[in-house]
């Protein structure tokens, strides 16, 4: 069965996670799949701050070879010419019932995916695919699960990421050309370069005060209102500063292709939520995860799963990524610091051999469209 068209619903709640995994997705059904996608999003000035090209006050424009729709409500009709051939909602989002009742008078019925967040653990093998039939309608809805073994949906990944990295990363021109846009200069070039995107509440305070002290020059390169109480206070307000070892630098938020560059360009990266997190681990550079929160620390539980898969030989790893997280409390974070340091060419290790396993799983985008060519 050929599949012609998809929709892909999406509602922002993590500011830049949701949308940017939705965004990834529906330009790759598009580009090398060759199917007619639109995405329906609820928040645009969220989408404008990694796409610039996205109009806020368009209720329907195209991008990227995209449709991309405001998905203002849940009201409005809709007709069985209306829906896609496979549909998707993100995350758990509930779509207009309108669509769906259209949904239910298409022959044949679509496809349809609730495509599920991105976890390490156990029991996400044992839910990965099943379905959940509607309880008044003939349709059956399949949850799809992203994950980190053969019996999980993969992770997201381009045809064209890994040369393009290979390619950017085997010139040191290309990264210091990057750089340099964002006011990074040769001398800093020579230093340990870390980018760091995370969360209000990470202790970033405390880093800073570390990394001031440190024996060898660093450069944190940090998006524009990250960490912005802890990154005020250090610059002063200025787009840049210098203590000590420490430079921090502020970068504007920058479309998604060149946030893969920063990843690339950086020896470490602090990373967040679900989209940062994989593409770090595309980028084959040590990262530090920081976790989206939930109530009754329910994220340590996933952040532990994760590390016991890939952090097993990495003690320093998973004992920093655990204060990182609140999920251990750190007694002296220049000694946690130092030894972390002294592990990253383990990590670097580790990174490359992590790419390779996650390789031989496909891809979420592939994987997806296969699953469902064997429902029709």
């Amino acid at each position: 069965m050929t599949f012609r068209r998809l929709d892909l619903f999406c509602r922002v709640v993590d500011n830049y996670g949701d949308i940017g995994i939705c965004w990834r997705l529906a330009r790759q059904w598009a580009r090398e799949h060759g199917l007619a996608v639109t995405l329906w999003v609820d928040d645009l000035a969220s989408f404008q701050r990694i796409c610039p090209e996205v109009e806020v006050d368009t209720e329907t424009q195209q991008l990227a070879g995209v449709t991309v729709r405001h998905w203002r409500s849940q009201d409005g009709g809709f007709t069985p010419a209306d829906v896609a051939d496979i549909v998707i909602e993100f995350f758990a989002v509930d779509i207009p019932p309108g669509y769906i009742e259209a949904m239910a008078q298409c022959e044949p019925r679509p496809v349809w995916f609730n495509l599920e967040g991105l976890t390490a653990e156990e029991w996400v093998e044992g839910c990965h695919r099943l379905t959940s039939p509607h309880p008044r309608l003939k349709l059956t809805k399949h949850f799809f699960f992203p994950g980190f073994t053969a019996r999980t949906g993969g992770l997201l990944r381009e045809a064209d990421l890994e040369p393009q990295r290979l390619a950017f990363q085997s010139q040191a021109s290309e990264a210091a050309a990057f750089l340099a846009r964002f006011g990074v200069t040769p001398a800093e070039m020579a230093a340990t370069k870390v980018s760091l995107f995370c969360y209000p509440h990470a202790p970033v305070s405390a880093l800073f005060e570390v990394w001031q002290n440190a024996a060898a020059p660093i450069v944190c390169l940090v998006p524009e209102g990250v960490a912005a109480e802890a990154v005020h206070a250090f610059t002063g307000g200025q787009a840049s500063a210098t203590r000590g070892a420490l430079t921090v630098r502020v970068l504007p938020f920058v479309a998604q292709p060149d946030y893969d560059k920063l990843l690339w360009a950086c020896d470490l990266n602090f990373v967040r939520g679900e989209d940062s997190f994989v593409r770090a681990q595309w980028a084959g550079k040590p990262f530090v995860w920081h976790i989206y929160p939930q109530d009754e620390n329910l994220h340590h539980k996933k952040l532990r799963a994760f590390l016991q898969r890939y952090a097993t030989d990495l003690p320093n790893l998973t004992a920093f990524s655990l204060y990182w997280n609140g999920a251990a409390a750190m007694d002296d974070w220049t000694a946690g610091w130092s030894a972390f340091e002294r592990e990253m060419p383990q990590m670097t290790l580790r990174a490359a051999e992590w790419q390779q396993q996650m390789l031989a799983h496909g891809d979420l985008a592939g994987n997806m469209l296969a699953f469902a060519a064997t429902l029709r």
